[in-house]
């Protein structure tokens, strides 16, 4: 779960880094966010998604190589995101990895933390929430690397540094996750507080992986405290789960509008006719019921759906002879309605 940090000169032009690793472990993360999505009963969209964007940008297919930017040219670095101006560093940054390890550790990550979020909250609070993160890790991370620039000139240590991948999102998530846990986990052998376990993680991973971006761990923590914070003093939806909402509603529009025309079609029951409609009595071809309101065919002496005789028109001595359908119950209705229709 770490978010590998390089120097320009380890770093190639086609974006590679270190040499192409083999894809050996694909397979196996494959494997594993099958086996686990299977289990559940509500699949999370949102963390399927991202899986299969950082998947789809590590694996570069040929239909999108050409579209994707490169790794050199969106790895994080302070200096060309602030000197330049150079966004995509900012906001793709976090969607590339270096190497096979460094991509499944990550997404086995996201996969666990992922489901649990995802399927505790609703999918678009999710999505809005992980975009937050996003923003604010890659934002505290740059503001630290420029203080500490200005204040003690540590240019050559995190300023001048480029740095790849989703673990400064995954310990916000993991700060997020863990908030109000009053359970106990292991990290390393050690047993600590849950809620302080992404903290012991910053250390430990440091201390036994020398090649992570410290900094940028230390963003993802940082703005899932901020994030906590400025959830606990907001009441109701956040403006851009509340944006997303509606652009999702905009954009499925068509679909609904489809999907109503269809359910819209009203019941038809045996012959042409409908219970109930708002047709005037005598309309073209048409006769209503007195007792049901059903709409039967101008050919038809007797209501398919009560067996009730048409009265009126030279059939009123036939209605005489039936005088129990003028005051029929409710339950007598529906005792002829099943006669009818078996």
């Amino acid at each position: 779960m770490s978010w590998y940090y390089f120097r320009s000169r380890n770093h190639n032009r086609d974006g590679g880094a270190w040499g192409r690793m083999t894809r050996g472990m694909l397979p196996l993360l494959a494997l594993q966010v099958a086996s686990e999505f299977h289990r559940l009963g509500h699949k999370p969209p949102v963390t399927a998604g991202l899986l299969l964007a950082n998947t789809i940008v590590y694996v570069r297919p040929s239909f999108l190589d050409r579209l994707l930017p490169t790794l050199h040219e969106v790895s994080f670095n302070p200096h060309f995101i602030i000197k330049y101006g150079d966004l995509k560093r900012f906001f793709l940054s976090p969607f590339y990895h270096l190497d096979d390890a460094h991509l499944f550790y990550n997404m086995t990550s996201l996969l666990w933390k992922g489901i649990q979020l995802e399927t505790s909250m609703d999918s678009m609070e999710f999505v809005s929430m992980v975009a937050i993160l996003l923003g604010m890790s890659q934002g505290i991370t740059l503001l630290m690397a420029r203080g500490l620039l200005i204040f003690f000139g540590y240019e050559r240590a995190y300023y001048n540094e480029f740095s790849v991948g989703f673990s400064g999102v995954l310990f916000a998530l993991k700060v997020v996750l863990n908030a109000y846990s009053d359970e106990y986990t292991y990290v390393h052998s050690m047993v600590i507080p849950t809620r302080y376990a992404a903290w012991a993680e910053l250390i430990l991973i440091q201390v036994l992986v020398p090649g992570v971006s410290f900094m940028g761990h230390l963003g993802g923590i940082l703005a899932g405290l901020l994030y906590l914070k400025l959830r606990s003093s907001y009441r109701g939806l956040d403006p851009l789960s509340a944006l997303i909402r509606k652009a999702f509603g905009v954009v499925s529009w068509p679909l609904r509008f489809v999907k109503n025309i269809f359910n819209l079609q009203r019941r038809r029951i045996s012959g042409g006719g409908r219970v109930g409609s708002t047709q005037p009595r005598f309309q073209s071809g048409v006769w209503r019921c007195d007792t049901c309101t059903y709409d039967n065919s101008m050919h038809d002496d007797v209501c398919e759906m009560c067996s009730t005789p048409r009265w009126g028109n030279g059939f009123r001595q036939v209605r005489q002879s039936n005088p129990s359908n003028n005051n029929l119950s409710v339950e007598e209705l529906r005792l002829r309605r099943l006669e009818r229709f078996g």
